[in-house]
């Protein structure tokens, strides 16, 4: 079981810990919750204290001690010979032991002066930064500790504070009813708690409300987080399952998987699910499933690009991979889309010229989908399945393998309607089932594609012109489908896919028997609600 921050902190100060380094932005967060850890049992007896640049060393209530203690060569000395056993929280005092400051060797030396005294007088010095910045003199003497962004107590809390100050604004519309509050504080999961009550009010003064059809807009908050991780990009998709043809079996089972991110699942003995792979032809909708779970499961998109991780400098690949790993458990429950694998984790098997370095990253992360117990669902699409390690298709790391195929003459017709709709066009105006019978052996994009090259062909024929039968027909005629210029491989992985995975559409012989069936309403792809901009006037 988890160790909280509190209590480890109590930990190493009843062992005599002379300095400890908290990496963390929040620091009145932090000052609370050191408050808390010292206010119990024998640590009572402990005092806080505070000491900034600005400032000098005070006490909890910001009385100051001894001004003279503002200039950092002073601070030290002074709590050498403080009286008072206490922990003294030093504020971003990391530019002091940079070895550019002309106080660094000083300030380093004075740390390491403190050592001994402090174990035997009951004083602890707690560096509280941002940034992790430890000279090599202090790497011995220093224990480094983190603060855990707020958990859902905590954002509910801040949730069910400003509901409470809400409460009396009747402009101000409050519905959380059913598990409402539970999808508004896990939209929250991963902010600050500042940037908790930030996105609170933001969607206040946006929409006069807080409800879950606010989820996308408290969602958005979390692309800042994202951006600033260099490593994940964030994706605001507006795709659905509609958008998708076909592939009934994997949207059955992605949709029992959804309600599964529930504190009912929780409750019911579900463990959180893990992340599913996606094996098949390119161009059948891999990457446009990925892109459509998370708009479904109204969780932010990340897209990881394993080829940003590996960087020039020793252990700075191992590092990259841990930071992305970091962003995404930090801003869960979310959807965590790798695309095409195999390219990424080129190397993993230890060919030549690989130094090792991908097999350190490639260790992290599957050490890291064996044991992640946050709602992080990882999605990963590969093309040639040969390439990847065997350790990392086994059960546990990926809860499912789907195969998705070419087509078939149901899902064509049902694909060539999506697209016709999405470009403003009734698909009932046209012969949808003689075109998925001419387009055997097309994938999902090439019908996308067919559809766009028919739109040109229309548009160049002048203003009054129509998009007809006959354009999609000369447009079809002019594609050669990968699996004409590719027979071989492509068939070849359609055999091994019968005995290997789950077919995304069903058992091939029964989609056969489905092809004579009428052609299934389209649906069309959701437009992307704007939000009302307040102006105050």
């Amino acid at each position: 079981m988890p160790t909280s921050f509190a209590e480890t902190l109590r930990t190493y100060i009843r062992a005599g810990y002379p300095l400890l380094y908290l990496v963390t932005a929040e620091e009145d967060r932090a000052i609370e919750l050191a408050g808390k850890a010292l206010a119990e049992g024998d640590l009572a007896r402990r005092k806080l204290f505070i000491w900034s640049v600005s400032r000098g060393l005070c006490t909890t209530d910001l009385k100051v001690v001894d001004r003279k203690t503002a200039d950092p060569k002073r601070i030290l000395p002074f709590l050498l010979e403080f009286a008072e056993p206490g922990v003294f929280i030093l504020e971003d005092f990391h530019p002091f032991l940079d070895e550019r400051s002309p106080t660094a060797a000083l300030a380093i030396l004075q740390l390491r002066d403190v050592v001994a005294p402090f174990k035997a007088a009951r004083k602890t010095v707690l560096l509280l930064s941002p940034v992790l910045k430890i000279p090599p003199e202090l790497e011995k003497d220093i224990t480094v500790i983190d603060l855990e962004m707020p958990d859902e107590a905590e954002l509910a809390a801040v949730l069910d504070d400003t509901v409470e100050q809400m409460k009396d604004n009747p402009k101000v519309e409050v519905n959380l009813e059913g598990d409402g509050r539970e999808q508004i504080v896990k939209a929250l999961n991963g902010l600050t708690r500042a940037e908790a009550e930030n996105a609170l009010a933001k969607v206040i003064v946006t929409n006069s409300r807080i409800d879950t059809e606010d989820l996308a807009l408290l969602l958005t908050e979390k692309e800042q987080i994202i951006r600033k991780s260099g490593m994940l990009e964030y994706y605001a998709s507006p795709e659905r399952f509609g958008s998708i043809g076909g592939l009934d079996e994997l949207k059955r089972w992605l949709r029992a998987r959804g309600r599964a991110f529930s504190e009912a699942a929780r409750a019911f003995g579900l463990p959180n699910p893990k992340g599913l792979l996606l094996v098949g032809v390119p161009g059948c909708g891999k990457s446009l499933t990925a892109k459509a779970v998370a708009a479904e499961w109204q969780m932010p998109l990340l897209k990881f690009d394993l080829g940003k991780v590996f960087g020039g400098l020793v252990g700075q690949s191992e590092d990259n991979m841990r930071r992305a790993i970091k962003t995404a458990e930090a801003v869960a429950p979310c959807v965590l889309w790798i695309d095409e694998l195999e390219k990424g984790l080129a190397g993993s098997r230890g060919g030549a010229g690989d130094s090792g370095v991908t097999q350190r990253v490639f260790g992290t992360l599957l050490t890291w989908m064996e044991e992640n117990a946050k709602q992080v669902f990882t999605i990963a699409t590969a093309n040639n399945i040969d390439s990847l390690p065997p350790e990392l298709l086994r059960k546990g790391r990926f809860d499912e393998v789907f195969f998705i195929d070419l087509p078939s003459p149901q899902e064509r017709a049902t694909i060539l309607a999506i697209h016709l709709t999405k470009h403003h066009r009734d698909y009932r105006d046209f012969d949808l089932t003689r075109h998925a019978g001419a387009t055997e052996g097309f994938s999902g994009a090439e019908l996308e594609q067919g559809v766009i090259s028919a739109l040109y062909a229309a548009f160049a024929e002048g203003e009054n012109a129509r998009l007809e039968d006959r354009h999609l027909e000369r447009a079809i005629a002019e594609t050669v489908p990968l699996a004409k210029s590719l027979a071989r491989i492509i068939e070849q992985l359609r055999d091994e896919a019968r005995h290997k995975w789950r077919w995304a559409s069903g058992i091939p012989d029964e989609r056969s028997a489905a092809a004579t069936q009428d052609v299934a309403m389209a649906e069309p792809p959701p437009v992307p609600k704007k939000p009302k901009r307040v102006f105050e006037v």
